[in-house]
C-alpha cells in the first residue's frame, strides 16, 4: 500500500480522526507497532498475577525456610531495573527494659522502566501538538506489613531524558484496622501538559518485611497508555 493508503487505514483503526497525520511519517510502521491504547510498559506482571484474581494468600509455615535466606521477591523482573533500600531497625514503640527476639526488618523493591514514546511509534506531532492522555495504572497487594507499603513516582520527560515536563507521585496510607487483603488500584492521566514529551520513567516502591522469611508486597497490572484523545484543550 502508498503512504497515504497506510495513513488512511491508521486514521480508521487506531480511531485518529482529529489527530495531526503528517506525510513525514512512517504510517505502516505506526500501523505494525499499533502504539495507541496498548500497554508501553513490558512484563507488567512480574508475578505472574492478575488484577481479575485475589492475591495469593502468605504460606506462613511457622518454620524458617531452608536454604538462605530471600530478601527479594519471587518474579521474573525482565524489563525492569530493579533495587532495594534496606531500612533502619524501628524501635520506637518498644517500651524501655523490654527484651526483643526479633524485629522486623523492612526494605523498598524498587522497579523502574523508561518508555520512548517515538520508538514505539508515536510522533512528534501527536505529542507536541494534539498531546494525547498518557494514562498511568498500577495495582498493588493490600496487606498488614506496614502503613507505607506503596509509593509511584511517574515523570514525563523531554528528549535528553533529563528535563521533566510533567510529573505524578502517589503514596496512599494503609488502614491496618480494615484489612480485605485485596488488589488497590492506582491511576493518573496526564492531560494538557505542553510539547516536548519524548519519554515516560516509571518507578514504582513495594515495601517488604523480614522477619525469620520475606513477606513482600506484591504488584500487578503496571501500564503506560497512550490513547487518542485529550482531556484538556
Amino acid at each position: 500500500m502508498s503512504t497515504d493508503e497506510w495513513k488512511r487505514r491508521c486514521e480508521s483503526d487506531m480511531g485518529l480522526q482529529g489527530v495531526p497525520l503528517p506525510d513525514t511519517v512512517d504510517w505502516k510502521s505506526v500501523h505494525d507497532k499499533n502504539p495507541l491504547g496498548r500497554n508501553l510498559l513490558r512484563n507488567p506482571a512480574p508475578h505472574g498475577l492478575t488484577k481479575d484474581s485475589p492475591p495469593p494468600e502468605p504460606e506462613l509455615t511457622g518454620m524458617p525456610p531452608c536454604g538462605p535466606p530471600r530478601f527479594e521477591p519471587e518474579g521474573d523482573f525482565t524489563g525492569w531495573i530493579t533495587s532495594r533500600e534496606v531500612l533502619p531497625y524501628d524501635s520506637s514503640g518498644i517500651p524501655p527494659g523490654a527484651v526483643v527476639c526479633h524485629l522486623p526488618q523492612y526494605s523498598w523493591f524498587s522497579m523502574e522502566q523508561v518508555v520512548d514514546l517515538k520508538a514505539e511509534g508515536l510522533w512528534d506531532e501527536l505529542l507536541d501538538d494534539f498531546q494525547p492522555d498518557i494514562v498511568i495504572e498500577d495495582c498493588y497487594e493490600e496487606s498488614q506489613v506496614h502503613e507505607s507499603i506503596y509509593q509511584l513516582h511517574v515523570k514525563l520527560l523531554g528528549a535528553d531524558k533529563q528535563t521533566v515536563i510533567s510529573e505524578h507521585t502517589a503514596n496512599p496510607t494503609e488502614d491496618l484496622s480494615n484489612f480485605s487483603h485485596t488488589w488497590k488500584e492506582v491511576s493518573h492521566v496526564f492531560s494538557g501538559y505542553g510539547p516536548g514529551v519524548r519519554y515516560v520513567h516509571f518507578v514504582h516502591r513495594l515495601k517488604n518485611s523480614f522477619m525469620v522469611e520475606l513477606f513482600p508486597t506484591l504488584v500487578t497490572g503496571s501500564a503506560v497508555l497512550v490513547r487518542p484523545t485529550r482531556t484538556n484543550c
